[in-house]
């Protein structure tokens, strides 16, 4: 299992590392200066805040300067988005991100090429399109290396209101031959963005699922422990466009 927070949200250093090390899981929260970043920080998680959650042995990921839809971007500004988290991690002396996440899981061919001129070893997409998603968390495919894109790692499930604890307890249950099930959470509350919200007491059980199951939950970047992020489909998206029409 792969465990990932997306977006910077309060909860991240407040409520959610402690919970996580507690059960001794690995983590990865992706940066931004994007949304409420810069403006509020009763919802969102200070530079100083990310440095102690890197002290605590959690991987912090690159999910763009400004949260943007990065297929509308050209290759220079989406590799402007990625620069200035780099930087910013450099300043406070976190290693250089080595994995990524889409904003609003958008992503395209052209971001694909950026991130492997620029060097990065995983990427995490959404549930779509092999699974539906109506925005208020879904449940969608597992990642499978031997057949994805390791730019086009798909989420198996994200918190919200329409993803409940038996989608999590399938997710779990994805993780099987191979495949690794990999997990996304907006906020533990999320306070701004309510469609992503997950309540604390569901948290606390998840994670205790995890762990009765005796689930490995590691950060994005420890794949690299168990898959070789050089390999890869010649066409990155043919894995997805032959999930889709095994569907129909």
């Amino acid at each position: 299992m792969v465990l990932t927070f997306d977006d910077c949200n309060k909860s991240d250093r407040a409520f959610v590392a402690g919970e996580v090390k507690k059960h001794g899981f690995g983590a990865t929260f992706y940066v931004t200066e994007g949304l409420g970043f810069l403006r509020n920080k009763d919802h969102y998680v200070t530079w100083e805040e990310i440095v102690e959650l890197h002290g605590m042995g959690f991987e912090i990921g690159n999910h763009t300067r400004t949260h943007p839809h990065m297929p509308r971007l050209s290759k220079e500004r989406m590799k402007g988005e990625l620069a200035h988290i780099e930087k910013r991690c450099a300043q406070h002396k976190i290693p250089r991100p080595v994995t990524f996440c889409y904003p609003g899981f958008g992503h395209s061919p052209a971001c694909v090429e950026v991130l492997t001129e620029m060097k990065y070893l995983f990427a995490r997409r959404g549930v779509g399109p092999e699974f539906k998603d109506g925005g208020k968390g879904a449940r969608g495919p597992a990642y499978d290396p031997g057949v994805d894109h390791p730019l086009l790692v798909p989420t198996t499930g994200y918190a919200g209101p329409d993803w409940k604890f038996e989608d999590l307890v399938w997710a779990v249950e994805q993780a099987r031959d191979g495949r690794i099930a990999v997990l996304c959470y907006h906020g533990v509350p999320a306070l701004e963005h309510p469609w992503v919200n997950c309540d604390p007491g569901d948290f606390r059980k998840h994670m205790a699922y995890l762990r009765k199951e005796g689930c490995t939950v590691i950060a994005m970047r420890d794949l690299a422990h168990y898959v070789d992020p050089a390999k890869g489909p010649g066409d990155p998206y043919a894995p997805i466009r032959a999930r889709v029409a095994g569907k129909k």
